[in-house]
């Protein structure tokens, strides 16, 4: 009885660290302009993505396809910054977990700069061998834009939810 116990344990270990792994892939591949990388963190089939005013996506593909138009160019330089995880795991197939998220874009073409502080609320479902998100809700705390195009920076928006892209 001890050794099953043990193992269990010791699998949820296993998966957990796993779970750390692929959100770190995930945001690497953000800031990488990784398109593929990306895609490959969530599961087949359905998902739920809920990123707010970025959107809503029912499909990975459908979140991949917008990175790559919005955020897969030279002049967006980012960082994704995920820290203090809370993973659990209810059962061998399903775990959840909540992230906190510092985000920091430097857009050289239009000259601003935003600073994103918030969490993310995942759910992961194992696939095979692999975890890969299956639902993702992103929320701001808060979040700064500057203008930086000046030899002053001014701020254009400072508050908790970040203003919709034009």
């Amino acid at each position: 009885m001890q050794a099953d116990d043990l193992a269990r344990r010791v699998q949820v270990l296993e998966d957990i660290e796993a779970i750390r792994s692929l959100k770190a892939r995930y945001l690497f591949c953000c800031d990488r302009k990784d398109p593929a990388g990306m895609r490959a963190c969530f599961a087949d089939g359905p998902v739920d993505i809920d990123y707010g005013v970025v959107g809503r996506f029912t499909t990975a593909d459908a979140l991949v396809e917008l990175f790559r138009k919005v955020g897969c160019h030279d002049h967006m330089v980012e960082l994704h910054h995920g820290a203090n995880p809370q993973i659990e795991i209810p059962d061998a197939a399903r775990a959840r977990g909540t992230w906190s998220l510092h985000y920091f874009l430097i857009n050289t073409q239009e000259r601003t700069l935003t600073q994103l502080a918030g969490y993310y609320e995942d759910e992961y479902v194992k696939a095979g061998a692999q975890w890969k998100i299956a639902k993702t809700r992103f929320v701001a705390t808060s979040t700064l834009v500057l203008d930086i195009s000046g030899e002053a920076a001014k701020a254009l928006f400072a508050g908790r939810t970040p203003p919709s892209p034009a």
